[in-house]
């Protein structure tokens, strides 16, 4: 999920032109994007273009669907849950999740919801990281349940009430890679944030290419001018996937020569660069850059 294209839940006429984009996952946003006295509205809209939107599985093949819900504890969360467990949705995204516990007991009711409704495809849970408390505890809250999909960073609920400026890269550095790592922990994904300046692209590009250099699998965009960026940034190169390429060919042949240890271009390449050209090499297959 190399871009994530997020579209208001009171723009319905919004929402086909987002799904015909180049946008790996559509966010269909019930919270931030939408005042309060609209939110009954959006959950209606969303739901009714979900509904519609499943009959006509050729147009949306391919594209993941995400919905993020208000947060617990918010007037309108436990609408929000009911309503999106249906078909359709592969993700809701949950914001300012709280610890591990409440995100065991938000998974649990999930799986409530799907068995009694007979779903066969369980919906997954993405988690936001946007407080100091979120921060603290990522390791245990991706971990909290089976269902958890991966973390996704809010930066601007991070850092703008607690004065930090978003340029300083020491402290965004910090942050993903701190993410970055929980996610690992659990064996999930990692996801960046927003990035607000659409009249940036090169800022973009910068925070986006600092993700992936510490390990992101893709950036949320809030304009769909960002989403080419989003996907150039979080697929691998051809020098990427050749190198991926001579790794694996070299971990074959050291394999039937007993050897765990070998070079490849005059680096040492043991099990931790296989895994990782590996899954280099397994992305840019599904991406079609490798037959």
């Amino acid at each position: 999920m190399r871009s994530k294209l997020f579209v208001p839940g009171d723009r319905p006429e919004l929402f086909e032109k987002a799904y015909r984009s180049e946008a790996d996952a559509i966010s269909l946003d019930l919270e931030d994007a939408v005042a309060p006295a609209r939110k009954a509205q959006a959950r209606e809209n969303v739901r009714q273009w979900l509904a519609q939107w499943r009959q006509m599985p050729e147009r949306h093949a391919g594209k993941i669907t995400i919905v993020r819900i208000n947060a617990p504890g918010s007037d309108w969360f436990e609408q929000d849950l009911d309503a999106m467990v249906q078909p359709g949705v592969d993700m809701i995204n949950l914001p300012k999740p709280t610890d591990a516990a409440s995100v065991a007991a938000i998974a649990e009711t999930i799986r409530k919801l799907e068995r009694a409704r007979g779903l066969t495809t369980p919906v997954r849970l993405l988690l936001n990281i946007e407080t100091p408390a979120a921060l603290r505890n990522a390791a245990s809250l991706a971990c909290a349940a089976p269902c958890v999909a991966g973390l996704q960073l809010g930066l601007a609920d991070l850092f703008e009430p607690n004065g930090i400026d978003r340029s300083e890269r020491l402290a965004l550095a910090q942050v993903l890679l701190q993410v970055r790592l929980a996610a690992s922990e659990a064996g999930v994904d990692a996801y960046d944030g927003a990035f607000a300046d659409i009249r940036n692209p090169a800022g973009f590009e910068e925070e986006a290419a600092l993700a992936r250099r510490l390990g992101f699998a893709g950036k949320t965009c809030i304009h769909p001018s960002q989403v080419a960026l989003a996907n150039a940034a979080f697929q691998p190169t051809t020098a990427q996937i050749e190198s991926a390429q001579k790794v694996l060919l070299a971990a074959q042949q050291a394999q039937l020569q007993g050897n765990g240890v070998y070079v490849v271009d005059g680096k040492m390449v043991d099990a931790p660069f296989v895994a990782r050209a590996q899954a280099t090499v397994t992305l840019a297959q599904r991406l079609g850059l490798l037959t």
